[in-house]
């Protein structure tokens, strides 16, 4: 990840940045603009790979619509539990119906971590359809309360 990119006063640099984008396993919150320049949220599985994040969705997709007509996008990728901490930025989307089906795979690594399982098997049956989503960050940060608050087990 390019230090150039990371906003001042984020309470993490490069490193924790990239780390706890690769060990999370939290959607991504996506934000497309619609026609009528209103955001549109929606939520992925992300791996984050080459200092960008990596979905995968079906082609004929709301959210591969609206990156079609706009590639400008908002993203967050936080948990909704104590303590709460996570990365958001703005990026630019671009779509690859060529990396979606191994896209796809990793995403079910990554999350699933069952090819087998009832849900790999269900997606992996649309995988001809699907389409990566890469987002490269244009400039991302991040916060960090845990300092401040219990953790969910001492809650």
């Amino acid at each position: 990840m390019q230090h150039s990119i990371i906003r001042k006063g984020s309470a993490w640099q490069a490193a924790e940045i990239c780390e706890f984008l690769d060990n999370s396993r939290i959607p991504v919150r996506l934000a497309g603009i619609s026609s009528t320049g209103t955001p549109l949220i929606c939520s992925l599985w992300y791996v984050y790979a080459d200092g960008a994040l990596w979905c995968a969705t079906q082609s004929s997709s709301h959210i591969a619509g609206l990156l079609r007509r706009n590639p400008h996008c908002g993203f967050e990728i936080a948990a909704d539990t104590l303590p709460y901490r996570g990365v958001r930025g703005q990026g630019q989307a671009t779509l690859s119906s060529t990396a979606g089906p191994p896209t796809l795979l990793q995403l079910i690594d990554r999350y699933l971590e069952d090819r087998e399982s009832d849900l790999a098997q269900w997606l992996l049956a649309k995988q001809a359809d699907e389409l990566a989503i890469r987002i490269e960050p244009l400039w991302i940060t991040a916060w960090d309360y845990s300092a401040r608050m219990p953790t969910a087990s001492a809650a």
